[in-house]
Parts: C-alpha cells; sequence; structure tokens
C-alpha cells in the first residue's frame, strides 16, 4: 500500500491586498479560508457560523474578492455582507462560469462541492485523468478526463451515514463509531458492526479504483474529506489525500471569474 499527502497547510509570507475569502458549507459543518496568490493563509472549520463569525475576517484581512459554495439552506445575511464588502463576490450555483467542462446531463442539480472537488483535482494535476474519492457524510467518485471534462460520478453513503442507519433502521443495533483497529471478521455485535461498514466502503473504494483504471490506466486518484485520512492506510491502491481539495477549487472557481472581469 502506497499512499502520500498533498499538504496544504497555511504558510508564512508577506501578505499583500486583494485576498480571497472562500466560504464552503457543508451538510454539518463551515470550512472558511483566506487565500493569498493561491496559498492558504488561515483555514477554520465551525460546526456553527453566522455574522460573529464571518466578520472577523473582514477586520483582519484586506480582502478583495469571495466565494460562497453551499449545498445547505443559507443566511441571506452572509450573502448581503459578503456582496457589501468584497469588491467581486460570486455565490456558486449552475450558472457560474467554470474552468472545467461540465457533461454532467443535470448541472443544475450537481453539487458546488461535487464541482470544487473536480476544479481543484484538474487544477493540481492538469492534463491527468482523475478520479477524486470525497470520503464525509457521503462519498462521491468524481471523474475528470485529462482534458478537464468533468464526465460524472456516484454518491453513496458516508462511513457515519451508514453507522446511523444501522442504529436507526433496526430494533436492536448500537450505534457505533469509528475505530483505529478494524478487524476483518467482527466477534462481537460492535466490531460486526465496524468490520462490515469500514471494510465495505475499503472494498468499494479500491474496487471503483480497480475498474476506472481497465478505461483509464493512468488515473490520478485524489482522496479527500472529513475522513480522508482514516481510509488513507487502509487502501491498498495509490491515493494522493488534499484534505483541502474543495477549498482549493472554490479558489480556482473564484480566481478564474476574476480574471473573465
Amino acid at each position: 500500500m502506497f499512499s502520500r499527502r498533498i499538504a496544504l497547510l497555511c504558510a508564512h509570507f508577506e501578505i499583500v491586498d486583494d485576498l480571497n475569502l472562500i466560504i464552503e458549507q457543508g451538510n454539518t459543518a463551515v470550512k472558511a479560508a483566506v487565500y493569498d496568490r493561491g496559498k492558504i493563509v488561515t483555514t477554520a472549520v465551525y460546526e456553527e457560523f453566522g455574522l460573529s463569525e464571518l466578520l472577523p475576517f473582514f477586520e483582519q484581512y484586506p480582502l478583495e474578492n469571495g466565494i460562497l459554495s453551499t449545498v445547505a439552506k443559507t443566511d441571506e445575511a452572509w450573502i448581503d455582507c459578503m456582496n457589501r464588502r468584497l469588491k467581486y463576490f460570486l455565490f456558486l450555483d449552475s450558472r457560474s462560469a467554470l474552468p472545467i467542462a461540465i457533461r454532467y446531463q443535470t448541472p443544475e442539480r450537481l453539487g458546488c462541492d461535487r464541482i470544487a472537488v473536480a476544479a481543484g483535482a484538474h487544477f493540481l494535476c492538469p492534463g491527468r485523468d482523475i478520479l477524486v474519492i470525497d470520503a464525509g457524510t457521503a462519498i462521491t467518485y468524481e471523474i475528470v478526463e485529462a482534458s478537464g471534462a468533468y464526465v460524472g460520478g456516484n454518491i453513496s453513503p458516508g462511513m457515519t451515514t451508514r453507522f446511523r442507519a444501522l442504529h436507526q433502521f433496526t430494533e436492536k443495533l448500537p450505534l457505533v463509531k469509528q475505530q483505529d483497529e478494524v478487524p476483518l471478521i467482527g466477534i462481537s455485535t460492535e466490531t460486526a458492526i465496524v468490520a462490515g461498514v469500514v471494510n465495505g466502503i475499503v472494498y468499494e473504494m479500491d474496487g471503483y479504483i480497480n475498474e476506472l483504471r481497465k478505461k483509464y490506466p493512468d488515473i490520478f486518484v485524489f482522496l479527500t474529506g472529513g475522513h480522508s485520512f482514516y481510509f488513507e492506510r487502509r487502501l491498498k491502491n495509490s491515493i494522493f489525500a488534499a484534505i483541502n481539495l474543495v477549498l482549493v477549487g472554490l479558489n480556482r472557481i473564484l480566481e478564474y471569474n476574476v480574471e473573465k472581469q
């Protein structure tokens, strides 16, 4: 098993004007980041996010441009604040200009997070066929061809979602959480659930990689999302872990739209 982490961490360098503010609202948390010339200045994750969390970014940094991506209902106050305080603000949706081509049959229903990881992966690895596995509340599999065309992907339940489903939709199965040690075969109800869910996801991920390599022999595989490092060491295939891939993609989409102005 071989894996490598692509580090996307805060860098120490002289900050100039024209910084980008990136806000990504997911199913369970909000990520915020400030970018300077393609590098992350700061990033934070919030379970609850409002104007009291948004305004300090404007107080601490000379922000010029911003983007908001959401898969949930958004507080209109955020949008109003960013519209008023930024020179250029982009609310990402299906009508936004993108640095990749979208060949999805229902682009208006394609999640912004899926668009972002595809754009981020193509930006970091141009000219290669790419598979992006995003392991979060849901697990998504996105295919971007070397030409820069997003051709589609799949969605399945994430690890925590599977644990909760087994508990909620059965009479006696307990709610369990992820564990560091996962047996091949469980020897109790709890370990049977952990082994079934975790090993099932690993086989699913490796299975997709193996099948896609039949069509794309040189495919480059990114692993991202909140559970990316949990699965990184468990996969047999070579993968590249990049936990901030959504933020990378959103910053690239923002810069692409600013350039078009």
